[in-house]
């Protein structure tokens, strides 16, 4: 296992564990959520669940990678024997379809930039037509997505420090640096500060089951939970770093990136006198409207600074799903990874290829049959929104049962000569032995009603 690689340092961890939390799902996905769910009252549940729910969850993957120093097959695998190791390939094979669609909506991110950047989008006088044509026209989007698994494959290729850690390096920084400058200008538009109260004074009768089941679903698919992510970043890490105060950084990071994606598309939405409820076209059809309005010069920077700020947070989250199976047949199948990632790539990049085609240029994709009644890409979505909540569930499970808690305490001490004596340890225990897996079993309850229109509860 000596030739594995590590991070360099605790901070090489913590930013590529970040990067690979944050992505579409803070700047594209928890937007239009926070938007349809009553903004500061969305913010407030996702917040509660960041921090309460899926804080100990992240801990206790990373312990778990970290004291097993393999791929999730292999972590659960050599902690709890054969057949919970198949909890791990699940995660794996999670993370791969994950990627498959991930990584189409990466690409149109990146068209988006190009198109605003240098083309024409800002021209159009219909976005919702032109968002339309994009995604049923296969050759950009082809080229585009292909682009993206390419530089994804790259990163990977060159190992933990000189591919993952330092293309997180100069990501996360540049992703933050784009954000805040984009959060001053849109403070500066008129009607700006009617999005700060939207998104920021809470209106508690908003507060519905809806909202608590959105928010903490976005919360854990936020910080890639449940499909083995944190297992493999955790199996690179030294034992003299300390894991708690690490996934504290990490939760704070993601949670921080929402947040601030929130104040920076609300003032800007306000200010166009537009609706915050405009749900995932939020992104791709209204801010383009919001861009063009500024005028060809300053739409081209600012819009271009968006869907570039997109591009980023996509690529450092495509880099840790990549990562994951390519540990997996590393440590398994003692392949070369500068031989399998690409491999890996190649069958991910075609897995992805219904998806691509699901948003009307095949009919059969663009709406399944029977009890599914949905296009490809949201059918993959929601089956994997299932399988991490199920993965999670299942892991605290596998602490509590199998592998003892007991033994998480000994890992967590390590780097940590306190945590015996702190009241985190009590609240872990509480959290991975009661409170995670009743909530996140009964979550994927719900959201299996839901997918299925079984009507149990919705």
């Amino acid at each position: 296992m000596s030739n594995r690689g590590s991070f360099s340092s605790r901070v090489g961890f913590i930013l590529a564990a970040a990067g690979s939390a944050v992505g579409l799902g803070n700047i594209w996905r928890f937007p239009y959520l926070a938007g349809q769910n009553g903004g500061a009252a969305f913010l407030l549940i996702y917040l509660l669940f960041i921090f309460l729910l899926c804080f100990p969850v992240m801990v206790g993957e990373i312990a778990i990678g970290r004291s097993a120093r393999r791929d999730a097959y292999g972590s659960y695998s050599a902690l709890g024997g054969k057949r919970w190791g198949y909890l791990g390939l699940f995660g794996i094979i999670a993370g791969i379809f994950i990627l498959s669609f991930y990584n189409v909506v990466a690409g149109w991110a990146f068209g988006y930039f190009l198109e605003i950047s240098f083309g024409s989008l800002l021209n159009e006088g219909d976005f919702g037509n032109f968002f339309g044509n994009y995604v049923n026209d296969i050759s950009d989007n082809l080229w585009f997505s292909l682009g993206f698994m390419v530089i994804t494959a790259f990163v990977v290729s060159q190992g933990i420090q000189k591919g993952v850690e330092r293309a997180n390096k100069i990501m996360m920084p540049a992703l933050y640096t784009i954000l805040i400058l984009l959060i001053i200008y849109s403070l500066t538009l008129d009607n700006a500060w009617a999005g700060v109260q939207f998104y920021l004074v809470p209106e508690l009768d908003e507060i519905s089951s809806q909202t608590i089941f959105d928010g903490l679903k976005q919360a854990f698919f936020s910080l890639s939970l449940g499909m083995g992510a944190l297992i493999t970043y955790g199996s690179y890490v030294g034992k003299n770093q300390n894991i708690v105060s690490s996934a504290a950084i990490i939760s704070f990071a993601d949670a921080m990136v929402a947040f601030l994606s929130g104040f920076m598309i609300f003032p800007m939405v306000f200010s166009q006198n537009i609706s915050p409820t405009e749900g995932p076209a939020l992104v791709f059809i209204v801010l383009p409207e919001v861009f063009h309005d500024m005028g060809p010069l300053l739409g081209r920077i600012i819009g271009g600074s968006f869907f570039l700020l997109l591009c980023f947070a996509a690529l450092t989250s495509t880099i840790s799903l990549l990562e994951v199976p390519t540990t997996y047949f590393v440590d398994q199948m003692k392949m070369r990874r500068s031989r399998i990632v690409w491999v890996l790539a190649i069958v991910i990049f075609i897995l992805g290829l219904p998806t691509m085609m699901s948003q009307g240029m095949v009919p059969a994709l663009n709406e399944l049959p029977f009890y599914l009644n949905r296009d490809f890409l949201t059918f993959i979505s929601d089956m994997c929104d299932i399988s991490l909540t199920i993965g999670g569930c299942l892991m605290c499970l596998f602490i509590v049962t199998k592998w003892k808690i007991t033994n998480m305490d000994n890992e967590l001490a390590e780097g940590n000569p306190i945590y015996m004596r702190t009241f985190l340890r009590n609240y872990l225990h509480i959290m991975i032995g009661y409170v995670c897996p009743i909530l996140l079993g009964g979550l994927s309850i719900l959201i299996i009603d839901k997918y299925f229109g079984l009507g149990l509860f919705f």
